[in-house]
Order: structure tokens, then sequence, then C-alpha cells
């Protein structure tokens, strides 16, 4: 009689929302989800792909194990916005407040793990789940990655590093599960998210020589230590993703859960995070699922983390009414080697509080197999944020503001050698103005420095670039490009420093 009343609910609550009817012991077979996403987190930053710098064992297991991507993009080089992207299923432009930095998270907009906790999930999430921002302006009850698993707490290594203790989170969220109940976990670190405990790579006996400097970077002691210090935060995130699948084989749960690792966008240096490309944009990407899908695949095909949802429905079986822009990937995760997707798209609008008015710095990008074309939409504007700020009523010191890139020695070697002829080319990519459109060949170009959208003999590829970015922008009816594309300047920021500007 009991379980005739479980079925009867369960169906009940799920019919109300629009999916599949299922019974208590069809939601109890159904597969787990563990989603462990880094903050700040670049591509090739994994010893699965070779890096040197970094052993991430963790990431390589779980790679070992399922597949390993070699061709991840988030749809926005910042968190709030690729996050949501990531719960949603779709692309931020077509979120509202949710697809810009720091706002709120419109009720409208389902979440997957609001979907499956209808549908019969235990869910929750430990660090940091969607934000910055403040979802409770939007009525909504939890985070948008489900109830929080902040509690327990143990002591960092290293000044950078928070205190959470993400495993024992997890395992306390294990432990409130009911039996047989199937699980969806977000667990999110909070590293490699600046700031960084300077010189920790020392404490990790970590070598300057096996530092890898990207294009985009001068190569020096400094830059090289900055990266090390990057290199210790992502090795403790990494840290956590054995320690948890080992928490799932002790609870026999590992090979009915899929395991999904990731990072929400590029690292936080100069020209990286908060920028379009490819070191803002293209992330790690490993997923297992048990004996369900073929163990050290290597998949080259681009995909996107909007496929995220669509990927988790195809995988529980829900049939969902939402309309994703997202495709599954699980096609690609048995072995279907023809992802329909050949090219993926990111965008982003404002990230921090860094030019007068609050005024962001808008782009859209789309990303082939070879090529990068990105639109800065405001080009008049500084792409870094303004140079100068103005503080105590007067003004500040030209250069040393530029406030959508992190606080890093990185960015401070730049700022204090901008004029020397070495480290000019480094500093202008990062900060000056761009023009309207920037087009590159990734495949000699991998760092993004030489702009070929002017160039006579890739007219034809740019005016492609530009069609196929246009259709899909409004395909997806993205307002940046109609009528009221100033909407996207009003949408408050509820979260973070407040700066004062000259007026342009």
């Amino acid at each position: 009689m009991i379980n005739k009343i479980k079925d009867i609910v369960i169906s009940l609550s799920v019919l109300l929302v629009g999916y599949n009817s299922v019974s208590a012991s069809q939601v109890q077979s159904r597969p787990n989800v563990l989603f462990i996403i880094a903050d700040d987190l670049s591509y090739p930053y994994a010893s699965a792909y070779g890096n040197k710098m970094i052993s991430t064992p963790g990431f390589d297991y779980v790679a070992n194990k399922g597949a390993l991507f070699k061709n991840a993009f988030v749809t926005s080089p910042g968190c709030s916005p690729s996050r949501a992207s990531i719960l949603t299923g779709l692309y931020p432009w077509e979120l509202k407040e949710a697809g810009t930095h720091a706002s709120s998270f419109p009720k409208e907009f389902k979440v997957y793990p609001d979907i499956l906790k209808e549908t019969g999930y235990h869910t929750g999430y430990t660090g940091k789940g969607w934000g910055p921002g403040d979802w409770t302006v939007s009525d909504r009850i939890t985070n948008p990655a489900g109830p929080e698993y902040n509690q327990l707490k143990l002591e960092p290594p290293h000044s950078g590093i928070s205190n959470i203790d993400y495993t024992a989170n997890f395992k306390d969220f294990l432990d409130k599960r009911k039996e047989g109940q199937p699980f969806c976990f977000w667990l999110g670190t909070l590293e490699p998210h600046r700031p960084f405990e300077n010189m920790s790579w020392t404490k990790e006996n970590l070598n300057l020589s096996n530092a890898v400097v990207p294009g985009f970077l001068p190569d020096n002691e400094i830059v090289r230590g900055d990266l090390l210090d990057f290199a210790v935060e992502v090795q403790w995130f990494d840290s956590h993703i054995m320690k948890c699948i080992n928490e799932l084989k002790n609870r026999g749960l590992f090979d009915n859960t899929i395991v999904i690792v990731t990072a929400d966008n590029g690292m936080a240096f100069p020209k990286a995070k908060a920028n379009c490309y490819d070191a803002g944009i293209h992330v790690p990407l490993a997923i297992c699922w048990g004996n369900n899908i073929k163990p050290q695949q290597v998949i080259d095909e681009l995909v996107s983390l909007v496929d995220v949802a669509p990927t988790l429905m195809d995988v529980i079986g829900i049939n969902s009414k939402i309309k994703y822009s997202g495709t599954s990937l699980l096609p690609l995760l048995k072995g279907v080697k023809h992802h329909p997707q050949k090219m993926v798209f990111a965008g982003r609008e404002r990230h921090s509080f860094s030019r007068f008015e609050n005024k962001g710095y808008p782009m859209r990008c789309i990303r082939t197999e070879n090529y990068l074309l990105i639109h800065n939409y405001e080009p008049e504007r500084w792409p870094a944020g303004d140079p100068t700020e103005i503080k105590n009523g007067k003004l500040a010191k030209a250069h040393q503001a530029y406030y959508d890139i992190d606080d890093a020695p990185s960015k401070e070697y730049l700022l204090e050698n901008y004029k020397d002829p070495a480290v000019e080319k480094y500093f202008k990519s990062a900060t000056s103005k761009r023009p309207e459109f920037e087009l590159f060949d990734i495949r000699n170009d991998e760092d993004c420095m030489t702009n070929l959208a002017s160039e006579k003999r890739y007219t034809k590829i740019l005016y492609e670039m530009k069609k196929m970015l246009n259709n899909k922008l409004q395909e997806t009816k993205d307002i940046r490009i109609g009528a009221y594309a100033e909407v996207w300047e009003t949408y408050p920021r509820l979260e973070g420093k407040s700066r004062v500007f000259p007026k342009p």
C-alpha cells in the first residue's frame, strides 16, 4: 500500500510539471548525477591533456573510465552566466538577468536540479553553486544548484583555498538521502578562483621550469610563479574528485552515477577569464558513467556546456517539455562520432564594475574547428575596464584599473612594465580597445594574438562566420541584436564592489 501511494505521488508530481510519469521503482533505478565544477579553469590545464605543469589524477581517472573531451566550451567567460546556462540548457542571452554577472535568476527558467527533484531525486550542492548574484530576489527557495551543504569545514593548506570541506559535505548529503533514492549533487569548488596564496607553489615543491606559459602572457619568473600558484589550487580541486569517487565506490553507487568534471570559464589571468578568446571559454571536460559508456574515449568534436542539461534529461530518461538550446551528448558518449553541432557559441555582457555607469563590454562569438570570430558590440569601450578610476574625488593614476582582469601578480607585471617593448604586445592585447570584429585562425594561433578580420584573403571566411553567428543569435532571440539592446544595461547588479570612473 505504501509503495502504491509513493507511485501515485511521484506520478502526480511528474504530470504537474510536464514530464513523463514514472514509478517509484523506476525512480530508484535511474542514474545518479555528480557534477563537479572548478571555478576559473582553462583547457588544457589537466594532466590528461598532457600538461606537465599540473597533476590531476582525479580528472584523469574520470577521463580514463569514460570520455575525455578536447573541445569543450562554455557559453560565457564569466561565472554567473556560464553557470546559469549549464543549469538551464539555454544560452545566457536567453536568460534575462541571469545572462549577466551578479544579478538575479528569474524563476521562469527551469533548472535541471529542480526537474530532478520533482521526479524523486535527492538534490544539493556544496561550495559554489550558481553565483555570484542574488537568487532570493527571484522568489527561489534554494540556490538554482540545489539545497546548500556547506556546514562542514576544514583547515585549508593555503590562504587562497576555501575552508569548505567539499568531500565531507558530499558524504553528509549522501547520508541524508532516503534508501534507494537517486541523487543529483553539484560539487562546485571555489578553486582555482583568485586570490591565490603567493608562492604557495614553493610549499608544494613545484618547479618553475615546469610552468606552461600560454602565448598571450610574457614568460618570466613572476608569471611562472603565478601559474604555479594557480596549479596548486587546481590540484586541490582535483583532490576532491577522487575522494568523492571513492565514497561512491564504498557505498556501491559509482557504477550507476554519471560523473561530469569541468569548469565554468577560463583561468583568471589577463586575456583569459572575461574574454571570448579560447583561454576564456575553452575548458576541460571529462565524463564517466560506469559501464554505460565506453572507457578511454577521446572526443574531438566541439561541444558546449549548454549541452549539460539536455544530456542529463536524456541519460535519465526524462522527456521534458522545455525547449533546450543545447544538444544531448549521450550519442557521442555512446560512440556516435558525428555530433550535429559543428560550431559553438558564447558571449558576455557586464562582468565586474569596471566602467563608467557600470556599463558592460558586450561580446558574442562563434567558434568552429578552425576559426574563432568575436563581435565586440561597443568597440569604443575598454574591453578590460576603464584604465583609471576616481578615488577620494581625484583621478587616480592611469592604467591601474582594468577591473575585468582579476588582481594578480601577472596583471601587476603588465601594468608596471607596459612601456617595455618586450611586454607591450601582451599589455595591449589584454587591455587596449578592440575593433568591432576579431577573427582568429585557431590552427595557427590558439593564443588569439593576430586578428585577421581586415585581411582580404579572409573576407569570405569572415562573411560566413558573421552569417552563422547572426543566424544563431536570431534563432535564440538575442536582444543584443534587436531594437532593445540597452536592456542589458538595466539589469541590476546585486553583488560586488561599486566604483567611480570618469565620464568618457
